[in-house]
């Protein structure tokens, strides 16, 4: 993996057309969600509203299913219906980002979007590389941007000889959140005894920092990536994703977790406190997901549908030279310390025909591979939704789990301890499950690749109702 300037883009790009092709041409393409044109996508990057258009950014390789230079992709919507591809909005074209365009935040002020990102060095060709603390470039860049499509030149802001001595060179992904006029980066970290931290900077004007304060927890992982730090309903959330997590039970059964904990932070004294951490999502792909305010003063996030160094795949999108997408945009509330994720009512618009049934006259109304499914249940009761007979969410009155067969290509089931099921909001698209459970209380999100007929069917003990929709897809223009 080298670097890739915008012009040796456009000449590889001319010289692969055919591949865009092949990638257009798989079943297993999906037809509601943001996905790359081609190669691999990961975290989204920069998620902002500007003038009425949301600008939706991604890491994006574009030339390898398996990953390779970052670059950012780029997305424009008004509407989260009609959606615009554009050419990639950074290159990995300077001396500080060589080795990839990471993953970053925009913050957007006076009609002025700040971009921040991690520009990434591997210096291989020193005796000391090791991957971890030498050998290494961790690069804070800032630039600016009235419309989201062009940017001023990039700006190097810190580097690895401004983060405290004690860091690995491993420090990235930078997220702004202001507060009583000041601004705070918040950066995700790992030190040198490997211990998971956040970095927190300080600055008045988004161009000087100056280090503020360091978070952590004991025996919390080795690394902390993708800080998203905010307020929602009057208190403080940090959502992250902490890497090492040690499995208990049902929890922290991915390779990498991803959750959140409300903060009690006083930023005159420092003194904080963080509440039991929560996995947003208990599924199999879902990772380094991040917030913004649109001008609508909705907190929506996205996450990358996704997992690194899984030990289940992709196999057949790879096969077809791309892997990955984005989750639904999904809305964020809080409640009792708590938060929710909804899917955003734009979403709705996708609706087509209607099917509505009891629980126990329900018969699957042939909507195919795209469908969102409704359940609500008069009581809770043990239960089990059946999709393409590839995957299952079944309750047994204590425990939710979603298992999978065959079509989960490794992936073999999650689960969480839950007292009472309510409903249950289902999207399925082509490959890919999003389950929402009591109005979002807990979410999974997963690929899952069925090769047969699709089916849907549901038993349960208790008595309810089922509401389906057919769901269009969301419309792509090449910008």
């Amino acid at each position: 993996m080298g670097n890739m300037t915008k012009e040796m883009y456009e000449q590889r790009m001319e010289q692969e057309k055919a591949k865009r092709e092949i990638v257009k041409s798989d079943p297993n393409r999906l037809r509601f969600h943001l996905q790359p044109p081609v190669g691999w996508l990961n975290d989204p990057n920069g998620l902002c509203q500007v003038d009425g258009v949301y600008h939706i950014y991604y890491q994006y390789s574009p030339f390898e299913p398996l990953g390779g230079t970052k670059l950012w992709g780029h997305y424009t919507t008004k509407d989260f219906v009609h959606f615009k591809d554009h050419e990639p909005f950074l290159y990995a074209d300077w001396r500080y980002d060589e080795r990839g365009v990471y993953s970053g935040s925009a913050f957007v002020e006076d009609g002025m979007i700040h971009f921040f990102y991690t520009g990434n060095v591997k210096l291989f060709d020193r005796d000391d590389y090791d991957y971890c603390n030498n050998g290494r470039e961790q690069n804070t860049i800032h630039m600016t941007s009235k419309d989201g499509f062009s940017h001023t030149e990039k700006e190097l802001v810190m580097t690895n000889s401004d983060y405290p001595a004690d860091m690995s060179t491993h420090v990235r992904d930078p997220k702004i959140f202001k507060k009583d006029g000041a601004y705070y980066m918040v950066l995700g970290a790992r030190d040198v005894d490997s211990h998971g931290l956040l970095l927190m900077y300080r600055s008045t004007d988004l161009k000087d920092w100056t280090l503020f304060d360091r978070l952590t927890m004991p025996d919390f992982g080795y690394m902390w990536e993708c800080p998203d730090l905010f307020e929602l309903d009057g208190e403080l959330f940090l959502v992250f994703s902490p890497q090492g997590l040690e499995a208990k039970g049902w929890d922290n059964r991915n390779v990498y977790q991803t959750g959140y904990c409300r903060l009690d932070y006083d930023f005159d004294t420092k003194e904080y406190a963080f509440s039991l951490f929560q996995e947003l999502d208990r599924g199999f792909d879902y990772y380094a997901p991040q917030s913004f305010l649109d001008e609508q003063g909705r907190r929506i996030q996205f996450g990358w549908m996704g997992m690194g160094d899984a030990p289940y795949t992709n196999a057949p999108t790879i096969e077809r030279g791309w892997q990955h997408a984005l989750t639904l945009p999904r809305e964020l509330r809080a409640k009792d310390g708590h938060l929710y994720q909804t899917p955003i009512v734009e979403i709705e618009q996708l609706r087509q025909e209607k099917y509505e049934s009891s629980i126990a006259d329900f018969a699957d109304p042939g909507f195919g591979k795209s469908y969102e499914m409704i359940v609500t249940f008069a009581q809770s009761a043990p239960f089990s939704i059946t999709v393409d007979d590839e995957a299952t969410l079944a309750y047994d009155g204590s425990v939710l789990r979603l298992m999978m067969n065959e079509g989960g290509y490794g992936r073999d089931e999650r689960g969480i301890e839950i007292d009472a099921v309510k409903n249950i909001r289902l999207f399925k698209d082509t490959s890919s499950l999003e389950i929402f459970v009591n109005d979002g209380w807990t979410v999974f999100s997963s690929r899952v690749y069925s090769t047969g007929e699709p089916s849907v069917r549901i038993e349960a003990q208790g008595e309810g109702t089922v509401t389906m929709y057919a769901l269009d897809s969301i419309e792509m223009e090449n910008a």
